[in-house]
């Protein structure tokens, strides 16, 4: 037996819509999810509703339980935390997160699903994708007792890394960013605040995630002799120019790219993707990663809010969805 649903569908770039969706009966090992919070992953998503999606890269940055194509019509999201109504008896009546886009109800396996510890609001639960990607970067980092870190960026990712960094024993931990309305932000995760102009420098390691050109020049610029920059953002279709003249080679500095589709090397055999994502549900019970919540809607308003959020009008970090 089917049941309706709603989803958000991008149907062009810049024009978003409210469909209905069937949706089938589990399977024997399958779930039902009633969808109660979602989140927008302000970066990616406003990239995609746009149409910023460069060709190359559609395969590349498909969502796992994605409908239709790049740049549109497409079903695109993975912020999503619901109750399973249907499906094995320990999944039954839990709170679960899943990678799948805005849907007030729908079908996966049961192995695609993560229970929400219970000391983790439902809420606060939506950022377990951002909080994830921020375990993968620290990862790739690999972060000494004591080290000088920079985060440059303070958006959602930005902000999730600094986060964790807060809880590590690091000499210095500095959330750097243009935007001055970061600064309470920065307090409420623990750590300290700066203005790219006013950042200190010296750092072991400085993670990038402003996904413009001023930004990673000054992540690198911040750097110490043999210093990394571990560079989380996504540009899509744009050209970055980067600062290798000058002190580059003089400090035999390093630029890594880190990327959530892929444990990194040194973790690869020794953790999979569900450990990854477990581990940042678990640190979610930290209640600072609230402050990275600011803003939420009705589902049935997203047509209107994603314009808003794609234009900077709306200048949240995780966006979130309530049903």
């Amino acid at each position: 037996m089917s049941r309706d649903a709603r989803a958000f569908w991008l149907v062009s770039p810049g024009q978003g819509e409210i469909r209905r969706e069937t949706v089938r009966d589990p399977g024997p090992d399958e779930v039902l999810i009633r969808t109660l919070a979602s989140g927008v992953s302000r970066g990616t998503e406003t990239l995609v509703f746009t149409g910023g999606v460069p060709e190359s890269q559609h395969r590349a940055m498909r969502a796992p339980f994605q409908d239709g194509d790049f740049p549109g019509p497409v079903k695109y999201g993975y912020l999503n935390v619901g109750v399973v109504e249907q499906g094995p008896a320990d999944l039954r009546g839990r709170t679960v997160f899943c990678l799948y886009p805005h849907q007030t109800a729908y079908v996966v396996p049961a192995a695609a699903v993560t229970p929400v510890p219970d000391r983790v609001p439902v809420n606060r639960a939506v950022l377990a994708g951002t909080v994830e990607t921020a375990v993968n970067a620290l990862w790739d980092a690999a972060p000494l007792l004591g080290d000088r870190i920079a985060v440059v960026g303070g958006g959602m990712v930005g902000c999730a890394v600094a986060a964790i960094l807060a809880r590590f024993p690091a000499g210095r931990v500095q959330l750097v960013d243009a935007n001055p309305d970061r600064a309470p932000v920065a307090a409420a995760l623990g750590v300290d605040f700066a203005l790219p102009g006013d950042a200190a420098d010296g750092c072991d390691v400085a993670i990038h995630a402003s996904a413009t050109a001023a930004g990673l020049a000054r992540a690198l610029r911040l750097l110490a002799p043999d210093g990394t920059v571990v560079e989380l953002s996504w540009y899509g279709d744009r050209p970055v120019e980067v600062p290798l003249g000058e002190f580059f080679h003089a400090r035999r500095l390093t630029i890594r790219g880190s990327q959530v589709g892929a444990i990194p090397p040194a973790r690869r055999g020794r953790r999979d993707h569900a450990e990854r994502l477990a581990l940042a549900l678990d640190l979610l019970a930290d209640p600072a990663f609230d402050a990275l919540l600011t803003g939420s809607c009705a589902f049935e308003d997203l047509p209107g809010v994603l314009p808003r959020l794609a234009s900077g009008e709306l200048p949240a970090l995780c966006h979130l969805v309530n049903y």
